[in-house]
C-alpha cells in the first residue's frame, strides 16, 4: 500500500511541476510571439500546445489528490486530508487556476491579471505538493498569495514591456 501511496504522491507532484514549468514556458512563448506585435497562426498553435500541457498537469494533480483522499478514507487513516488546511489550500489554488484560465479564455479579466494569477497559483501548487510552502494558516497563505501575485504581476508586465516593440 505504501508503494501505491508513493506513486500517487509522485503523480501529484509531477502534475504540479508540469503546470508550474509550463507557465514559465508559456510566458516566454507569449513574449517571443509578441515581439513582432501580432500573434500569427504558428505562434497560436504553439500556445495551444502549452495550454494542453497546463491541462494535463491540472488533471494529473486533481486526480491524484482525489486518489489520496480515497486511499486515506479506505485505509482508516487517523488524519484525513479534508481536515487539514494544506489540503484545502491545494484545492483552492487548483480551482483558482481553473477559474483564472476560464476567465482568460472568455476575456472576463485582463490578460495581465489572469496570467499573473495563474502563474502564481501554479507555483504555489508546486511548492505545496513538494512541501516547500511555509506552514501558514489558510488566511496567511491567501495573504501571501495576494502579495506574490502583485509582485509577479509587476515583473511579468515589465518583461512584456521590454519585449514588445516600441512604436
Amino acid at each position: 500500500m505504501t508503494a501505491f501511496i508513493s506513486f500517487i504522491l509522485f503523480c501529484q507532484v509531477l502534475g504540479a511541476l508540469i503546470g508550474a514549468y509550463t507557465t514559465i514556458w508559456s510566458e516566454l512563448a507569449y513574449i517571443r510571439a509578441m515581439r513582432d506585435g501580432k500573434i500569427d497562426h504558428a505562434e497560436r498553435a504553439h500556445l495551444r500546445v502549452i495550454a494542453h500541457g497546463l491541462r494535463f498537469g491540472m488533471v494529473l494533480l486533481l486526480i491524484s489528490s482525489f486518489a489520496l483522499v480515497v486511499v486515506a478514507y479506505f485505509s482508516h487513516s487517523i488524519l484525513q486530508p479534508a481536515f487539514t488546511s494544506t489540503y484545502w489550500t491545494l484545492i483552492t489554488f487548483s480551482l483558482l487556476v481553473v477559474y483564472a484560465s476560464w476567465a482568460l479564455s472568455r476575456k472576463h479579466i485582463s490578460f495581465a491579471l489572469g496570467s499573473a494569477i495563474a502563474f502564481t497559483a501554479w507555483w504555489f501548487l508546486a511548492y505545496i505538493t513538494i512541501g516547500w510552502m511555509p506552514p501558514l494558516s489558510f488566511g496567511g497563505t491567501v495573504g501571501f498569495f495576494v502579495v506574490a501575485t502583485g509582485i509577479f504581476y509587476a515583473i511579468l508586465q515589465y518583461a512584456r514591456m521590454l519585449a514588445t516593440p516600441r512604436r
